[in-house]
């Protein structure tokens, strides 16, 4: 791994920032750039949906699909946003009073990404007279076709970028389209969603659709809302540091949905200390592993489990998705970082005849985090003789128009790719992979300078004696939410080594010296940089060690630095 150079964050006006929040954390408030205003995480202060182009005739076409008994289908995706987007939209749809409502989603192996041809004739096998995407759908062209060609009509709803011609949809609403102005163009997949939902709800409500029964209380579904966006990585701006605050805030008190319990359940993980990393690293994944290896049905039929006996055993299943899908990436990434030793590319591809085209991703990923350099991993795919491949980037090169330009410099190399400037999925033929991979080496090359191939680590830099302490831990751990575009605190620090205990051959486990006295630290997969004496340059964030009733500080080592 390359050894990363720290740079501290500028600090930021604290004095602006209420004074009745810990020191600490005021500090690094202000060194992310928030106002006071920005603090407040209220759903009042959401973002209007009306600011959505297009979402006024979606919500039309959708209320009027639901006061005259239309059968509604929803079309997903495989991964955590699409499936918690699905859930989302059942469960949305028919406490809006929805009498059908239903969801097919494609088969990863076969369909591949988005609502194809083949999605829209299993979609409209569903009796239903009205589709709407979730996550999916912007560049579906011929899948849009395809089911109004089959009497469907089409509501899209997605957030990835689009291109300048848009599907033949009923109606799109995508934060990304052409011409849209809604102010946070990061909403998730499942966030777009829940506004359109949140517009179906004010059409239905000035039509007098409650005035003989509740209004449905759609932030019950912001539980879903907050795993989908933080599983997603989408950037955490004020607006969806607002939905997964809220959302975050529902589990913590015990009122999460039935098969969100059930999924930390079977993670060992208590729900009232949960946070906002927890949804990315503990539930996101569960619900994944079941796109990447099986059926993501399996994810989206737990999250809309009524009740925690039904949730269980699929949340128990997912849990048994998530090792296997350990077990083979362990495999994949020791096989691709073999392929890449020594390498000098700036742009990384690997490829293994017998990889599993439903975690390359991962791989991809954990080689950028080794390599620092953007990666692609590729399988082989179903149909024979081509590859799958995913990709993940690096600050500095957005991995969706690297392929654009890429494309236009080697036309027909690329049969088929999306997706934005950190993550991108393609289609290549397996005969073209060595020319694809010098092509991609080349665009990097030429996309990259010597500032953006360098590990630059921002710190919140270093916490005196008073600071290192529990009460500090307590404040971090209730604060965010953090995530993609709000990072978790990062400090750095000396500390004098005492002691270590190496666990499972691969983490460490130290007792180290400082002016706050003994501490304890752990540094997962750390045994590579293992420090067994003298000092431990290191940049750490801080734990809690709970044991029984009572908690202690531990610090959570992420790398040493020298």
């Amino acid at each position: 791994m390359i050894a990363p150079r720290l740079e501290r964050r500028l600090a930021g006006d604290a004095d602006a920032l209420p004074a009745s929040l810990h020191p600490v954390l005021r500090r690094i408030y202000a060194a992310r750039g928030l106002s006071a205003a920005e603090l407040e995480l209220e759903l009042a202060r959401l973002l209007p949906p009306s600011g959505l182009l297009g979402i006024d005739a979606a919500a039309a076409r959708v209320a009027q699909a639901i006061t005259s008994g239309e059968g509604i289908v929803i079309a997903g995706d495989y991964d955590a946003d699409g499936a918690t987007g699905v859930a989302v939209a059942v469960a949305g749809l028919r406490s809006l009073g929805a009498a059908r409502v239903s969801y097919v989603v494609p088969d990863r192996f076969r369909m591949g990404y988005g609502l194809s041809p083949a999605l829209a004739e299993r979609a409209a096998q569903s009796g239903a007279s009205l589709l709407i995407t979730v996550d999916s759908g912007i560049s579906s062209h011929a899948g849009v076709a395809r089911a109004r060609a089959l009497g469907l009509s089409v509501i899209i709803t997605d957030h990835h970028l689009a291109a300048a011609a848009l599907p033949d949809a009923d109606a799109i609403v995508n934060p990304n389209q052409p011409g849209c102005t809604f102010a946070s163009k990061h909403l998730a997949g499942v966030g777009v969603m829940f506004y359109l939902l949140l517009a179906v709800r004010a059409q239905l409500r000035a039509g007098g659709a409650f005035a003989t029964r509740g209004e449905p209380n759609l932030a019950e579904l912001l539980d879903l809302v907050a795993i989908g966006t933080v599983a997603d990585v989408v950037r955490l701006d004020h607006n969806n540091r607002i939905l997964v605050s809220q959302g975050l805030a529902r589990i913590r008190a015990g009122r999460a949905r039935p098969g969100i319990a059930a999924l930390l359940q079977v993670a060992g993980r208590a729900h009232a200390r949960l946070g906002s990393l927890d949804l990315g690293f503990v539930v996101g994944p569960r619900i994944n592993a079941a796109g990447r290896l099986d059926d993501i049905r399996t994810g989206i039929d737990c999250l809309l489990a009524a009740d925690l006996a039904t949730a269980l055993p699929l949340a128990q299943q997912l849990d048994r998705f998530n090792r296997e899908r350990r077990e083979i990436e362990a495999q994949m990434r020791e096989e691709a970082l073999l392929m890449v030793e020594g390498s000098a590319a700036t742009g990384v591809c690997v490829f293994e005849e017998a990889w599993h085209e439903g975690v390359v991703g991962l791989v991809a990923s954990k080689l950028k985090e080794r390599l620092h350099r953007p990666a692609i991993a590729f399988a082989r795919a179903q149909d024979r003789g081509l590859l799958k491949g995913s990709g993940r980037s690096i600050a500095g090169l957005h991995l969706r128009d690297a392929l654009v330009l890429l494309d236009a410099r080697h036309p027909g190399l690329v049969l088929r790719f999306g997706g934005h400037a950190m993550a991108a999925g393609l289609t290549i033929a397996e005969a073209d992979y060595a020319r694809f991979a010098l092509a991609f080496d080349a665009i990097c090359a030429e996309l990259l300078d010597d500032d953006a191939l360098a590990r630059v680590v921002h710190t919140d830099g270093e916490l005196d004696a008073a600071e290192l302490a529990l009460d500090t831990a307590q404040a971090l751990e209730m604060a965010g939410p953090w995530g993609q575009g709000f990072a978790e605190p990062l400090f750095e620090g000396r500390f004098r080594v005492l002691g270590h205990r190496v666990l499972k051959e691969q983490h460490v486990k130290y007792r180290l010296d400082h002016a706050a006295g003994p501490l304890s630290a752990i540094h997962f997969g750390g045994i590579d940089r293992l420090r067994e004496r003298g000092t431990l340059h290191a940049t750490y964030r801080l734990g809690i060690s709970r044991w029984q009733d009572s908690e202690s500080l531990e610090l959570l080592i992420v790398d040493v630095c020298d």
